[in-house]
């Protein structure tokens, strides 16, 4: 993974933002719920470190095939986050959304897949920052600020119904 040029240390922090699709497909199906600009928005919103965070939107066979490779789960999840780097000015890590998976996430919770997707990416991205859900009390941490921040983007809490 390429070090952003801009983490001269005398530079002013810059996050860098990029946006992968496995395919034209995906990337499509995407370009009719949200745009580039408005992603890179929300994860600005939750990232305030410098550093570089991939953004990769694949199909279901990719989605599969690492979380098999890296977490030994034999199935399509919505999100994959990777972590390179972390420290109070750094971040480096690649986010992967399964969007087959999101669609049909938030049809079946009765959200609008906009809403759905900028609460993965926030959960994405405070993966790369270092929170995880695994213990209770992690969890609790995690969804106050989830929730924090949707809120300042515009969203409802997504863990209202749930």
């Amino acid at each position: 993974m390429p070090m952003p040029k801009s983490l001269n240390p005398t530079a002013p922090p810059k996050l860098q933002i990029e946006l992968q699709f496995a395919s034209v497909a995906v990337e499509k199906s995407l370009s009719t719920i949200t745009s580039p600009a408005l992603i890179k928005k929300w994860v600005k919103e939750v990232t305030k470190q410098s550093g570089l965070l991939t953004l990769r939107f694949v199909n279901p066979a990719e989605a599969k095939r690492l979380n098999m490779g890296f977490r030994q789960k034999d199935k399509a999840t919505n999100v994959l986050t990777f972590s390179y780097e972390l420290s109070k000015k750094i971040v480096v890590a690649d986010i992967i959304f399964c969007l087959p998976v999101v669609l049909k996430e938030a049809r079946e919770q009765g959200k609008t897949v906009k809403a759905h997707l900028a609460h993965l990416i926030v959960h994405g991205c405070l993966h790369a920052q270092g929170l995880d859900h695994e213990r209770s009390e992690d969890a609790v941490k995690m969804e106050k600020r989830e929730i924090a921040i949707l809120k300042a983007l515009g969203f409802d809490d997504p863990y209202q119904d749930f």
